[in-house]
């Protein structure tokens, strides 16, 4: 009966989308979608269980989460995908694609939590006291007791077995983590009872406190003698490679119909580009070939200390009237006037060298707790040439005119967003205003080169690490000898893409978003089928969903309801096969 409502209701909503006819201002690129409140039901039930259950390690939480998304599936398969409106089937397509990519998710977490499994022996008993606290089901005070004491015996144990087991820095690395989450999961299952329950209180402190701190001291025992992480140390990077079968999962789900050795020639290709052109540049500044040199010129041109967001603000305007007098996009005056600058505090700068953006543009340049070395570093690297390409690509027509586009279009497609879309759009800034001149001097042009090689390089050391051939040091080299960036940037850039927060593809979703940006560009402007104007108002509006679906919607691709991307925006690539 629920299957055959929601299909109804799904059918009134393309009745709805029919019916309504564009009057006089009425922006087309609004109609909604007739997929548009499955999605929303969809994400509040997902939000709903996040925030019900994430216990670590929990055995139950997946299989929660594994009923949801069959559930949402088997809707799907009841939604009359040929009466829908374009909009509507690419909805349905993207909900596809992410519930797949959910349950696929699931497997590779078993997969994860089996391998580092005889590290964490006592990770079951942790997980169910947090299940039974969530679950209302409340334990007797001895019973705490007694159930503690049984998993300090369990640490213990894994102490003294903590030589025999064998694998990777990377898997210790990762037990280790779920160590201290779980460490903090007994804590809030403690604070829940203590203080209050007067029997929990007379009874389990002292052996809480005995088994909080062995959970330390083990998580530290992990890290240090099969991680091969020293006591204190902050700055080895670890990472956690996730090989080539997972990478093709998530190519598949990003919709790139490439393989990770034919993006490897891609990033190879590109970064050969960018150094032909760092020698043009170069010569034009008298240092012949040797681009190096000009690099190390160009980092030198570095505003004074408290001067950096006025030259940020004075770049800001400078690119935003470039693509005004352009007539490239619309710019709605409350994009201009609502973004804003906050400054980088010292620690985020180990991970973010560089100043990011959006709606609040953050400063990274040094502050008085830096050492000499350090400050040197935030200035060389984030230098005045540097920050010309990296202001619009973060503010205006970069990161803040996308997420204030993406607040008002199409927000149930909010679920869906992609690095693809989110970074590959400023990334195809830098490309286009490049095309168009831009850069006014062979300085400024090394400042957007250095960029545009980073990103290639982005392709290339991420990639070859997911794959198990470098290393995050051999990262880290080749960004300071091949780039030419300052050691300390590079490892903080390395340490960012790697510490697990962001999606495996997310530092090549840059280049290779900006490529299919600047492909389809080619096939629907330089054609003459749409001004510029036209087609970036029409891609902000589609919200930060797969470039190959907008590509659908703005070429009004026929498409069923077993569509399998195959878009191949750079066409035939002869692979590496070494």
């Amino acid at each position: 009966m629920a299957l055959r409502i929601f299909s109804a209701l799904l059918i009134a909503a393309s009745c709805a989308v029919a019916r309504q006819q564009p009057g006089a201002g009425f922006d087309l690129q609004s109609l909604p979608s007739e997929m548009r409140n499955a999605l929303e039901r969809y994400a509040a039930d997902r939000e709903s269980l996040a925030k019900f259950d994430s216990t670590p390690l929990s055995a139950a939480v997946r299989q929660r989460m594994s009923s949801l998304y069959s559930e949402w599936q088997k809707r799907l398969e009841t939604v009359p995908f040929d009466d829908m409106s374009q909009s509507g089937k690419i909805d349905y397509l993207l909900f596809k694609n992410q519930l797949r990519h959910e349950q696929r998710g699931l497997d590779f977490e078993e997969k994860e939590i089996a391998e580092a499994e005889p590290l964490v022996p006592f990770a079951p008993a942790i997980s169910k006291l947090a299940e039974d606290l969530r679950g209302m089901r409340f334990i007797k005070a001895p019973e705490a007791a007694a159930t503690l004491h049984a998993l300090n015996a369990q640490v213990e144990d894994a102490k003294k077995l903590l030589g025999k087991v064998k694998c990777s820095p990377f898997v210790a690395n990762r037990a280790a983590n779920e160590v201290t989450r779980l460490r903090a999961a007994l804590k809030t299952w403690f604070t829940f009872y203590n203080g209050y329950d007067p029997s929990f209180t007379w009874w389990v402190p002292e052996t809480y406190t005995k088994l909080d701190k062995n959970l330390e001291n083990y998580a530290a025992q992990v890290r240090e003698k099969k991680a091969g992480l020293k006591p204190g140390d902050t700055t080895t990077i670890i990472g956690n490679p996730i090989g080539r079968d997972r990478l093709i999962q998530e190519l598949q789900y990003e919709m790139i119909p490439y393989t990770p050795e034919e993006l490897l020639a891609v990033g190879n290709r590109e970064f050969a580009w960018c150094e032909n052109e760092m020698k043009r540049a170069s010569r034009e500044m008298g240092y012949g070939d040797d681009w190096h040199k000009a690099l190390e010129k160009v980092k030198s041109d570095y505003v004074e200390p408290g001067k950096q967001p006025e030259m940020i603000r004075n770049l800001a305007t400078e690119a935003t009237e470039f693509v005004e007098k352009r007539n490239l996009v619309t710019i709605p005056p409350l994009a201009r006037e609502t973004w804003r600058m906050d400054m980088m505090t010292p620690k985020r700068q180990l991970i973010n060298p560089f100043f990011t953006g959006g709606e609040v543009l953050s400063v990274s340049y040094p502050t008085d707790t830096m050492t000499y070395e350090q400050k040197m570093m935030s200035m060389r690297g984030n230098n005045i040439h540097f920050a010309s390409a990296t202001v619009f690509h973060e503010l205006i027509p970069g990161h803040e005119l996308q997420g204030f586009y993406a607040d008002r279009y199409r927000t149930w497609r909010q679920i869906f967003t992609t690095p693809f879309y989110v970074e590959g759009w400023s990334l195809y800034w830098e490309m286009l205003l490049w095309d168009m001149d831009f850069a006014k001097s062979p300085e400024d042009r090394i400042g957007m080169l250095f960029w545009r090689m980073h990103r290639a390089a982005r392709i290339l050391f991420s990639i070859n690490f997911h794959l198990g051939k470098w290393t995050p040091q051999e990262c880290v080299d080749f960004l300071v000898n091949k780039v030419g960036h300052e050691r300390e940037n590079a490892a903080a850039e390395v340490r960012r893409s790697f510490l697990g927060h962001d999606r495996p593809l997310y530092q090549a979703a840059y280049m290779l978003g900006g490529l299919q940006l600047r492909a389809l560009r080619k096939e629907l402007v330089d054609s003459g089928k749409m001004t510029d104007r036209q087609f970036h108002d029409a891609i902000l509006k589609e919200n930060a969903i797969p470039i190959e679906m907008i590509r659908a919607d703005l070429t009004n691709q026929k498409l069923t309801r077993d569509f399998v991307p195959s878009w191949k925006f750079y066409g035939e690539i002869q692979a590496d096969r070494q």
